[in-house]
């Protein structure tokens, strides 16, 4: 079937809002782009006519779309190589959607991205859905085909599993340069140390490089090891030069909200690394290494001024 014009209109205009749901629920914006363009087949043909609410229809057909998506990522992640991390999305990219409150800003962050995984999958629906988008109970419950006291009792557990009792740190791109130049300095100094000093005494490491390169089974924990872990990591050498063919140049980026080391070799991003920053340090260091999980990045990618040249 055909889709009219007015169709189409609301379609592209309900986009947007679409991918940014798809995006926080699935953690990959490759994958949330082929489920909204699902759910635009499921539009094409539906019975236009009948359907009185066209963004909760379109949300609903979205939301199950991804449910299915996310049970059968699961048996995926099983076998996946090395640790799993979500795709990196730069500041700007329509992706990440709303950003007006804390709550939308920190739901797209990396290290939530990540939290989320810990979820059911209609956890992690209600939970955005009420989260970032601010959706009611009452909403919730029709596009689950749940109860609105199901729905209540699901979004406080998901709460519960996502606390951590710290407060992130919020920064616009002159303060994430600040950190990620701080970061390099002591990271690039050899001094573990240094590197300590900007660490909360748990913070973790982890790293994803979907098998291309090699990486660790498990993140590193604690302020001295991954310290360490990092000034290895940063240490340049002739193999990583060979791996990577050639220099890279860091620059700092706004990345999910938080800042970011982007590392650029002509006009590729090889890796990005994220620095979950809050009142007690830097408590997570999640490194994005898999070059499936950046052609998004690449594509975006403006440069700018490195805060590191030819490293």
């Amino acid at each position: 079937m055909l889709v009219g014009t007015r169709e189409l209109e609301v379609f592209e205009k309900a986009r947007p809002r679409l991918e940014a749901i798809a995006y926080r629920l699935l953690g990959s914006a490759s994958d949330a782009e082929d489920a909204v363009q699902d759910t635009y087949l499921r539009w094409q043909s539906a019975g236009h006519a009948e359907i009185e609410t066209p963004e909760a229809w379109l949300t609903k057909v979205l939301s199950n779309l991804c449910l299915n998506r996310l049970t059968s990522a699961r048996a995926r992640r099983e076998t996946y190589v090395g640790q799993w991390l979500p795709e990196p999305v730069f500041t700007g990219d329509r992706m990440l959607g709303p950003s007006e409150t804390a709550e939308q800003r920190e739901s797209v962050s990396i290290a939530m991205l990540t939290l989320m995984e810990r979820l059911s999958a209609n956890e992690r629906v209600v939970y955005v859905l009420r989260e970032a988008f601010g959706y009611s109970h009452g909403e919730i419950a029709e596009i689950l085909d749940l109860t609105e006291a199901n729905c209540q009792q699901i979004y406080r557990r998901a709460k519960q599993h996502l606390a951590t009792g710290r407060t992130r740190v919020e920064v616009d791109a002159a303060g994430a340069r600040k950190i990620v130049e701080e970061f390099l300095a002591a990271a690039l100094s050899g001094n573990t140390d240094s590197l300590v000093k900007l660490l909360a005494d748990d913070a973790i490491s982890a790293g994803d490089a979907g098998g291309v390169f090699i990486s660790l089974p498990k993140p590193i924990t604690g302020a001295l090891r991954v310290a360490r872990f990092l000034r290895t990591l940063f240490t340049p050498d002739e193999a990583k030069h060979e791996l990577v063919g050639g220099r890279l140049d860091l620059f700092a980026e706004v990345v999910n909200g938080v800042p970011a080391v982007v590392l650029v070799g002509g006009d590729r991003v090889f890796a990005v690394i994220s620095l979950e920053v809050t009142t007690e340090g830097i408590t997570a260091v999640h490194t994005q290494a898999n070059p499936a999980k950046l052609d998004r990045a690449t594509a975006h990618w403006t440069g700018g001024e490195p805060v590191v040249e030819g490293w």
